[in-house]
């Protein structure tokens, strides 16, 4: 079965527990959000899952085999994170190069035509580069080792808006001329919204949701209309937020309503995924 499951796995850091029993499954050939605010447990999660530290309690399962020192399930997982893994003055085209070792569908011609895309200068060594470069870098390469698991942990960090949407639609190509399950995690909610299909949202090392975005969107609406309408429509409904822009407000409600009740003035739309992810996450 294509898929990494993760049960009941606890990792505690001294006196603080940074995993609190978590199961979780990510299934093959989808796109997941792992969303959650600084120190919510999202990389603590994603490093279990690689290897990088080691659960208190609980396992990993990729593809049926356990993944604890385990080198056959662990060459199915790309993580791309923070933390530069890399030797520090070898370049980055060397890299590419040593990835290929570690990783024999990676592909060289797809990495050097990314980090031109990118400007990426192939020839420069690790520590030589950016906080933004750095990103594009471990981009590069987690988009070219072509394994059935890529986990990317905060992959936009330093990069312009340029190219954060640059990145977002190379990786929908990526995705769509070659299906992979992808796991973006972040806490930039708005940019990942429109792409992912699965969300986990973390919270304090615990799981607060764990179902597709459409189920998610779907237990709540946003409805816009005078504010005085709006006030007198949301009595008694559980309102988890409000914006107001001149004389028009909107709410951002829980719970489900038919078209026609309505009342005439007000317009109901999607629920918003952010105005949900802070009112769980507060």
């Amino acid at each position: 079965m294509n898929c990494i499951e993760v049960k009941n796995v606890t990792k505690r850091f001294k006196d603080v527990t940074a995993l609190n029993n978590v199961s979780l499954k990510f299934e093959g050939e989808k796109i997941y959000g792992l969303l959650g605010r600084n120190g919510a447990g999202k990389s603590t999660l994603l490093n279990v899952i690689t290897n990088r530290i080691f659960a208190d309690e609980g396992e990993v399962v990729v593809n049926g085999e356990l993944a604890v020192e385990n080198d056959s399930a662990q060459r199915n997982i790309y993580l791309m994170s923070e933390k530069s893994y890399y030797p520090e003055a070898m370049k980055v085209k060397d890299v590419f190069r040593w990835s290929q070792e570690f990783y024999p569908l990676f592909d060289m011609e797809s990495a050097l035509e990314l980090a031109d895309k990118f400007g990426l200068n192939v020839g420069k060594k690790v520590k030589e580069l950016s906080t933004g470069y750095s990103s594009i870098f471990k981009i590069a390469v987690a988009l070219s080792v072509n394994t059935p698991f890529v986990l990317l942990d905060e992959p936009v960090l330093g990069l312009d808006a340029n190219h954060r949407d640059m990145f977002y639609k190379l990786l929908i190509e990526k995705y769509n001329d070659n299906p992979m399950t992808l796991v973006i995690s972040t806490h930039l909610i708005e940019e990942v919204a429109n792409i992912i299909e699965g969300i986990v949202i973390i919270k304090s090392g615990e799981i607060l949701k764990n179902e597709s975005c459409d189920e998610i969107l779907s237990q709540g609406y946003t409805v816009t209309g005078s504010v005085s309408a709006i006030d007198d429509f949301v009595r008694g409904k559980e309102v988890i937020g409000y914006d107001t822009l001149g004389g028009l407000k909107t709410a951002y409600v829980m719970g489900h309503i038919a078209r026609e009740d309505v009342p005439y003035g007000l317009e109901v739309t999607k629920l918003d995924l952010q105005k949900l992810f802070i009112q769980l996450t507060n």
